[in-house]
């Protein structure tokens, strides 16, 4: 097997070897030398350094245009550090003139304001195309001088400004067509004009799941015309690339440090599952049949209609792919997509293999470093020798709207060992050179190329056929997309391709069918009884939309061919359902006889199904004593994507079947019950108390209640908040309570004459700050006959919480703390986010001193300093109390991002800049919130999922708050980190290294 090996650069392994006879650098801010010396290139190849400071810096995306020059997106006015540059981020072309293999000159393409923060580039002959949201620009070089001559918008009102998750970069297809993505904070799409872009589905392209959510990818003409959404409920796809097949690929990352980021094929009007299909929850919220791994949880793939992953990269940050059709490097990366992971420092290599309707594989290093945690490979590309360029950032952190270094910046160049950079030169000139570079690995390449044999028609028709009989099938592939495209000759080309003994060029053939239009009937009667499954699947998707008759019998046909193993293709059909789910489901039943009916495959389709008729069956098969227990909580989780109003009847009927799991059944029947008002009748008051009595002290007790509207047991409700353990189960009895008013119950307990059950009370009342709980516990501070612990218990909650502190600010100011609090009160008020109330307090307390009282050196001091990582995990879980907020293998609370891998992500200047200034970067997905309810009480904290119906917010002290729509008053964005910033105040200068120094080990 062949492994990655330290890169064969002969300047990279001289300044290897002497790092192995002097001391360990430190591994911050390494010179362009120093970098390329730690980086480990695949067996076989070298890696060397193209560019770097100061011809760039900090490199995003970048293309490689027919010449072999390199076009960067070179940008310094990130997020805080906008304005930096005063005239605007660039675009730079870069040329390696005398071929040795360094660039030695630059030229400014573009430079402005409106390309600040780019992340994306892709240059079509004259025509480059830049992502910059909210735009997206063509830019064209009129007069061949290598500067922008015009700049038009192709679609606007993409997402947020220079936001990470918004618009990404395009790329130019075998079909033709552009390919481009936005990520979850996209929004919308719009025209030039302005106007909401509406696909060739008749659907807006918005994120308002009507149907699309989340982050998408498209296909388009390249006017912007027949606008398509391939799919879409992606968390931030940094990047797609499209194969000579027409296969897309693309990243995506996780909410970060939770395992799950990935690589997808993008199965063709797929929902790739970040958020809940119907609620648009995010995918914390806990239901029925949960994946237990959370990487898998994270893009909800145990639910119906949810493409599966193809790779999971684990933690990370996935970001620019390309699609390697070269022949330069190793076989193993042929016709593979290549990835970027700028959080890992690795260049992936993925192994992909055809795995019934989808795909399998799995990520290889090709590139990484081997200490060095700054290099921050952003994105890659092929060159026209077939040689891969790479974008390193070269920053200590990356995303998250942080930026910490705009001085250094590299491009990479991976090739076999002692290649020169050649490029040959490009000549369109005649069809027979046309179709010599079709071939180039090199998109910028192919389309100059396609364009010429395009434009060129029947004329080209005799020298594109040439193609067909190509060893390469990439080759062929690209010869049929053009074939098939000239006018009258498209069914001659489909039928060849169809009629090919390799699967992938039949699958050519499907798509290039319904791409220029032609009567798909004949030609899916006949394919789909392909024996290819990939096949299969493109013709399930090549229904989608069809409500003929035809189109439901073709359906079922594919239906009768799913094994019952293969996801891939039954989401394909549940794709192609859509929309016309009734009629195809009972076309499907027709042709189930009973041996069918006992089968995985029968069973897998009940459950994708969306149709009326198909509930009846979820409900024969949950009661089947022959299903395996975790299979049945599948069929009730597919009860959640119904909208029938069987659905309920049916699930009170399930509810109230007799059956020897009858206790299980009854009570997940209930839990997913949806009805608005309660049924009557004794057989279900008898279903439903017995489902009470069999989930006592546990979360579906809680949603029983809530679901009925049970006021009645608000006692036992109460009673609950008191004795359970679990936090989740505590905040939502607690959340149901408060709805209920009987967190009044509540807070008369903190009067109560055992002080344990007293300061269980206050416990209570601090999780879910309301009005009525703040008078309770204030009571308790005032309460001369208490005990002085009591009271020093109920004050030491108020911290953090900006209206309980000024409340306890006003009881100190009125004289109604006695000097025997002042301590505790000190500590509370003093380290307040709020100035004024530290300013205040200031005047009535002595201020306390802090651990060592030395100074807290610059950044650039404390980088260079070296601590004890056991005792930074000392601290880190006691004096700095980073446990309360964030996760590190698994131990701690999810207020704040997994910090388990943070030595990956960020270097130890980001490391101290995250502690000392939280506020200067917050990771997206973990900014601060507030919401004032209707009833007055003021709750801050991290917004966790919104839906229609509800908005879930855990607050720093780790507590889930589940507000409904019709009780929030008003809910704002803060601009602070819900993270202290004092909190440096608390710990002594070697307290907060030896901090760092253990967080640099959590990788």
């Amino acid at each position: 097997m062949r492994t990655i090996q330290p890169s064969h650069s002969r300047v990279a392994l001289a300044v290897l070897l002497l790092s192995f006879l002097s001391p360990e650098p430190s591994l911050a801010q390494l010179t362009p030398v120093e970098a390329l010396a730690d980086l480990e290139v695949y067996e076989g190849l070298e890696v060397t350094l193209f560019a770097s400071e100061p011809m760039i810096l900090s490199p995003t995306n970048l293309d490689i245009d027919h010449r072999g020059r390199v076009w960067i997106c070179e940008v310094v006015n990130y997020h805080r550090n906008r304005g930096r540059r005063p005239e605007g981020d660039r675009i730079l072309i870069l040329e390696d003139r005398d071929g040795d293999g360094r660039a030695d000159d630059v030229k400014v393409f573009h430079q402005g304001t409106s390309i600040d923060s780019a992340m994306g580039i892709c240059v079509l002959g004259n025509r480059v195309v830049v992502t910059a949201s909210p735009n997206v620009f063509v830019f064209t070089d009129t007069d061949g001088d290598d500067r922008a001559d015009k700049k038009e918008v192709l679609f606007t009102k993409t997402g947020h400004p220079e936001h990470d998750h918004s618009a990404h970069s395009a790329s130019f297809g075998p079909d033709g067509k552009l390919y481009w993505n936005f990520g979850n904070t996209g929004q919308a799409v719009h025209d030039r004009n302005g106007a909401t872009v509406v696909d060739v589905l008749g659907h807006p392209v918005v994120d308002k799941r009507s149907p699309y959510q989340g982050g998408m990818q498209f296909r388009c003409n390249l006017d912007g015309s027949e606008f398509e959404v391939l799919g879409h409920n992606f968390r931030n796809n940094y990047e797609g690339a499209v194969d000579s097949f027409g296969n897309v690929w693309q990243t995506d990352n996780d909410d970060d440090g939770n395992r799950g980021a990935r690589m997808s094929f993008v199965l063709e009007g797929g929902n790739f599952g970040y958020r809940d299909e119907i609620t648009g929850a995010a995918w914390r919220t806990a239901r029925t049949g949960q994946h237990e791994d959370v990487g898998h949880r994270h893009f909800h793939q145990n639910d119906p209609g949810v493409v599966p992953n193809l790779i999971m990269t684990g933690n990370g940050a996935p970001s620019g792919i390309t699609v390697y059709e070269g022949r330069l490097l190793p076989k193993i990366f042929h016709d593979r997509p290549i990835h970027g992971d700028t959080v890992t420092n690795v260049v992936h290599g993925n192994v992909i293999h055809r795995s019934g309707a989808g795909f399998g594989g799995k990520a290889t290093p090709l590139l990484r470093s081997r200490r060095d945690k700054w290099f921050r490979p952003v994105d890659v590309c092929v060159a026209p020798d077939g040689s891969l360029f790479v974008t390193d950032w070269y920053d200590p952190g990356v995303g998250g709207h942080r930026q910490a270094d705009t001085t250094r910046g590299r491009v990479y160049r991976i090739a076999p060992p002692e290649m020169p950079y050649r490029t040959k030169k490009v000549d369109v000139s005649t069809h027979a050179r046309a179709l010599e570079a079709l071939k180039s690995p090199n998109a910028a390449t192919r389309y100059l190329a396609w364009m010429k044999l395009h434009e060129a028609g029947d004329r080209a028709e005799g020298v594109l056929q040439r193609l067909l009989l190509a060893d390469e099938l990439t080759h062929r592939a690209r010869g049929l997309w053009l074939l098939g495209k000239i006018e009258g000759r498209g069914q001659r080309y489909v039928d060849r391709a169809l009629n090919s003994g390799d699967a992938p060029l039949r699958v050519v053939g499907v798509r290039l069918a319904r791409q220029i239009g032609l009567d798909l009937e004949p030609i899916l009667a006949h394919a789909v009884k392909d024996p290819s499954p990939a096949v299969r699947r493109e013709c399930a998707i090549a229904l989608r939309g069809n409500r003929t008759p035809w189109a439901a019998e073709l359906w079922a046909e594919l239906a009768n061919r799913h094994d019952g193993e293969d996801r891939w293709f039954l989401e394909s059909l549940g794709i192609s359902a859509a929309g016309d789910w009734d009629a195809r489901f009972a076309a499907w039943l027709e042709t189930v006889d009973a041996a069918k009916a006992r089968t995985k495959a029968y069973r897998d389709l009940v459950w994708r199904s969306r149709a009326e008729t198909a509930l009846p069956l979820l409900a024969k098969l949950i009661l089947d004593p022959s299903i395996d227990p975790r299979e049945r909580l599948r069929y009730f989780r597919a009860f959640d994507f119904h909208d029938s109003s069987k659905r309920d009847d049916i699930l009170l009927e399930l509810a109230t079947t007799e059956h020897r799991e009858r206790a299980t059944i009854t009570k997940l029947a209930l839990a997913h019950y949806r009805g608005k008002s309660r049924p009557n009748g004794p057989k279900f008051r008898a279903a439903l108390d017995a489902a009470l009595d069999a989930t006592r002290a546990t979360p579906e007790f809680v949603t029983l209640l809530r679901r009925f509207d049970l006021r009645e047991r608000a006692d036992a409700l109460v009673a609950l908040a008191f004795e359970a353990t679990d936090d989740r189960l505590v905040d939502s009895a607690l959340d149901l309570a408060r709805r209920w008013n009987a967190h009044r119950r509540i807070a008369e307990k903190t009067r109560d004459e055992d002080s344990r059950v007293a300061r269980r009370a206050v416990a209570l009342l601090v999780r879910h700050r309301t009005r009525t709980g703040l008078d309770a516990i204030s009571a308790v501070v005032t309460d001369v006959d208490r005990s002085l612990d009591d009271r020093r218990f109920a004050i030491s909650t108020y911290r953090g919480h900006r209206p309980s502190e000024q409340r306890l600010l006003r009881l100190l100011l009125d004289g109604a703390i006695p000097e025997s609090l002042h301590l505790v009160t000190a500590n509370v008020l003093l380290s307040s986010g709020d100035e004024k109330i530290r300013e205040r307090a200031a005047e009535k307390l002595e201020l306390p001193l802090t651990a060592d009282e030395k100074p807290i050196p610059t950044i650039a001091e404390l980088e260079r300093l070296r601590g004890d990582a056991a005792r930074g995990r000392d601290v880190f879980a006691k004096a700095g109390k980073c446990s309360t907020c964030h996760l590190v293998g698994g131990e701690g609370k999810a207020v704040g991002p997994d910090l388990s891998t943070v030595g990956k992500k960020l270097g130890r200047s980001s490391l101290f800049e995250s502690i000392l200034f939280p506020s200067l970067g917050i990771s997206h997905g973990f900014e601060t919130s507030t919401v004032i309810s209707t009833k007055g009480d003021v709750i801050t904290g991290i917004v966790k999922s919104r839906s229609e119906e509800s908005t879930v917010l855990v607050t720093a002290e780790g507590v889930t708050r589940t507000f409904a729509k019709d009780e929030i008053n008003t809910l704002r964005r803060e601009p602070n980190s819900l993270m202290p910033g004092d909190l440096y105040k608390t710990l002594s200068r070697e307290n907060l290294i030896d901090l760092v120094e253990y967080m640099s080990t959590l990788r």
